[in-house]
């Protein structure tokens, strides 16, 4: 059976925003519109189609990405736009890592009253990393204190964006009745009574006609508002048609010459900029009130990519490493990535995926390249939501279900065993709080471990583990409501009552300076014995400049182990650790076969630390010498001599606790303002930074994440219930000397008991 809809009219696209800038409501407003669904939802009365989790509906909030497909004509073809939902919270910002990963264009939208926010920062180097197209939306024009100028003028600042606005708003706050286009040189204006369903074309020119204007006094009011007149239209248009035009060359030419440029030639040219992540077309409106989404379907089929726009995807054979390129059609050989792996009460696992060539049909069997397994296609699904629709096959380009993989997790690749590819697989950020959790009863022990582990497999960012000194089982996550929503899930889906602690900063430990050490693990017992001996060498990584060490490029690691050990040397860099080992073994003093146990015992070695007994990050080891016996050696000794090396060598090396660090932006009225900075001041937090917007004053700093549990009670109590906040993890830096005092203290005086 061919595919129902051609490559070029497929659209993959998420919507990403800070939280509360209203990319739900936006969604269930587009699924509307498309014909999708027949009854509005609302985020307020938990009504919405995409917030399908009882805890979103609850909460209001987005929890999990939501996938469905809408269509959308467009000159007389019909498109269809898969759509990822996905939350604005800190918390969840592993929903947003793996949908951008597999995306191929994205609507950023921005809050007109607030513009840029802290997440809204996070998202965008997110779809930088992934080099995701984009288009931007200003929601909300409709909120007191909107202001479309300054929501544009932070894009530039804070996201060093190139936007270009297609239209203009007429009107402001309760005065918003529609926009300018820019490109087609006219009016677009909502009818209220309609639900925004449909909406009217206004030349121009009656625009400065009074007699028209008598007319209509909404849209004079909404003029009047923005202070629009001919002149001011005449001039901002200008504007926006030489930036299209620096922008591409090919129109540059005529525009320079002073050629007329039709609306097809700015469209055309403004897909080209678009999909070389050079503009960022911005359009406006309010999804609340039902205006200004039908220009933005317009404007996602117009300008952001089919999967046949995009690069090849790039992969390697599984063996020998070589570069491979998998181009999105569905004659070359098969290849997807497994991006999401969630729990079903009605068909189990269901596993999402992306299928970037070839095709994928039920009952056949495929490779999972990433863990060396076949595995059989149960059933195939397209996802609205939490609702399913079966089919039968999923072709290049298209995102879909699978139900029935047994060995899958997220980032594995799947693909035709005869012609393997391994793609490459999505990076997490590192949990950053810690609590201990305890089941009730025995038979909410039993349940504790299975829920455990289908919910750590659902969410790569989410991490269990058992402390060795007290037996605790402790759950890590990326903030307070991570955690609490993975309580709260536990207890819905799978039935366990369970007692939790007081959240636990994950803190983190480095060294300071370089150290030589050896170790040495040599046993007789009668029999045969053990004999493993190593030298290295430990030094701190510079990693100041590199708050994200995924960011770090092969050519600034090969500095660094040219530095460390010359040119030569071969090295191993763990990403997740951020342990860059170096062989510098001269001679054969010690076997090859030894090196990868001595490695392996750095890296166990990591997990505990020297100071307080937390993980270890930046460190570089070189393995310099060492000796073996041609009896007596095995793996197992140089992994012990390799893990008793380096803790050794980092006590020698000036040892340091790290802790996470948070962005905390909290919006105030001014006259709590002095409390609010004396307040973060007292929390070891550092103030960055101060503007007035709206009535309010938003507050920029840096606080230790120790110091913000229990932040939001705190700050409506100094505000009367006025204030707000929102944090999102920085980067770790050194802890004070006299706050590590403390920390070690409790650590080491828990481990004592």
């Amino acid at each position: 059976m061919p595919r129902e809809v051609p490559i070029e009219l497929t659209r993959n696209i998420g919507i990403m925003a800070h939280i509360d800038a209203g990319k739900t409501t936006s969604t269930e407003r587009i699924l509307y519109y498309t014909g999708r669904t027949y009854k509005l939802g609302e985020v307020d009365e938990g009504t919405t189609v995409m917030d399908w989790m009882e805890q979103e509906r609850e909460r209001g909030i987005t929890i999990t990405a939501a996938a469905t497909t809408a269509f959308w004509e467009r000159n007389g073809k019909s498109f269809r736009i898969n759509i990822i939902d996905t939350p604005g919270h800190v918390d969840f910002t592993v929903e947003v890592e793996r949908s951008l990963r597999v995306l191929d264009g994205a609507v950023a939208i921005f809050d007109a009253v607030a513009g840029v926010q802290p997440q809204t920062e996070t998202v965008w180097r997110q779809a930088d990393k992934y080099r995701v197209p984009r288009i931007a939306f200003v929601n909300k024009m409709d909120r007191i204190g909107a202001d479309f100028d300054h929501a544009v003028r932070t894009m530039r600042t804070r996201l060093h964006a190139h936007p270009v606005p297609l239209q203009f708003p007429i009107g402001k706050e309760d005065s918003f009745v529609g926009v300018i286009d820019f490109i087609d040189e006219r009016a677009v204006i909502w009818l209220e009574e309609t639900l925004g369903a449909k909406y009217e074309y206004i030349e121009l020119e009656k625009l400065w006609d009074p007699e028209f204007l008598k007319t209509r006094p909404d849209i004079e009011r909404g003029l009047k508002a923005s202070a629009i007149d001919r002149n001011f239209y005449v001039e901002h248009r200008e504007k926006v048609v030489s930036y299209i035009a620096e922008h591409d060359d090919l129109v540059l030419t005529k525009y320079i010459e002073q050629h007329a440029l039709t609306p097809e030639d700015l469209r055309a040219s403004l897909r080209r900029s678009t999909l070389a992540l050079k503009l960022v077309p911005v359009l406006v409106g309010s999804s609340l009130k039902n205006k200004g989404l039908q220009p933005l379907l317009d404007a996602l089929v117009d300008f952001l990519p089919s999967p046949a726009d995009v690069p090849p995807v790039e992969g390697t054979s599984p063996e020998a490493e070589e570069p491979l390129l998998r181009r999105a059609t569905d004659e070359q050989p098969f290849s997807a990535l497994a991006f999401k792996i969630q729990s079903d009460p009605y068909v189990g696992s269901l596993t999402y995926v992306r299928v970037y060539s070839g095709e994928l049909r039920t009952g056949t069997s495929v490779f999972n390249s990433t863990k060396n397994q076949r595995e059989r296609i149960g059933r195939l699904l397209r996802m609205h939501a939490n609702k399913r629709e079966e089919i039968d096959a999923l072709y290049a380009g298209e995102i879909g279900a699978v139900v029935g993989l047994k060995n899958t997790t997220t980032g594995d690749t799947l693909c035709d065993e005869n012609q393997a590819i391994v793609l490459e697989p999505i990076e997490f950020p590192t949990p950053v709080i810690s609590v201990a959790i305890e089941p009730k009863t025995k038979a909410d022990q039993d349940r504790l471990g299975m829920a455990l582990g289908k919910l750590a497999q659902e969410d790569p960012t989410f991490r269990v583990h058992v402390d060795p000194d007290t037996g605790q089982t402790l759950i890590s996550g990326m903030g307070e409501l991570h955690l609490e929503i993975i309580v709260d899930r536990m207890m819905r889906e799978f039935g366990v009552v369970a007692s939790v602690g007081r959240p636990q900063v994950a803190y983190r430990e480095t060294i300071r300076r370089e150290a030589e050490s050896e170790g040495k693990y040599i046993r007789q017992t009668g029999g045969r014995g053990q004999y493993g001996h190593v030298k290295i060498e430990v030094h701190p990584l510079p990693t100041a400049d590199h708050e994200d060490m995924h960011e770090v490029s092969t050519d600034q690691i090969e500095a660094w182990v040219k530095h460390l050990a010359g040119a030569r040397a071969k090295w191993h860099f763990d990403k997740e650790r951020r342990l860059l080992f170096v062989n510098h073994i001269i001679g054969g003093a010690i076997p090859q076969e030894f090196i990868s146990p001595i490695q392996a015992g750095v890296a166990e070695a990591m997990e505990t630390g020297v100071v307080a007994g937390y993980e270890m990050v930046d460190v570089a080891v070189v393995l310099v010498d060492g000796s073996y016996h041609e009896v007596d050696s095995s793996e197992m000794a140089f992994k012990i001599a390799g893990s008793m090396a380096f803790r050794e060598g980092c006590q020698k090396a000036d040892p340091r606790l790290l802790e996470p660090v948070m962005r905390v932006e909290v919006v105030v009225p001014e006259e709590y303002m002095g409390d609010v900075m004396g307040d973060l001041n007292s929390r070891r937090g550092r103030i960055l930074g101060m503007e007035s917007r709206a009535g309010s004053q938003i507050i920029r700093s840096q606080v230790p994440l120790a110091e913000m549990f229990g932040y939001a009670t705190e700050l409506r109590s100094r505000t009367q219930g006025r204030g707000s906040f929102s944090m999102h993890f920085s980067h770790y830096e050194e802890v004070p000397a006299q706050v590590a005092e403390e920390i070690v203290a409790r650590a080491t005086g828990r481990a004592a008991r």
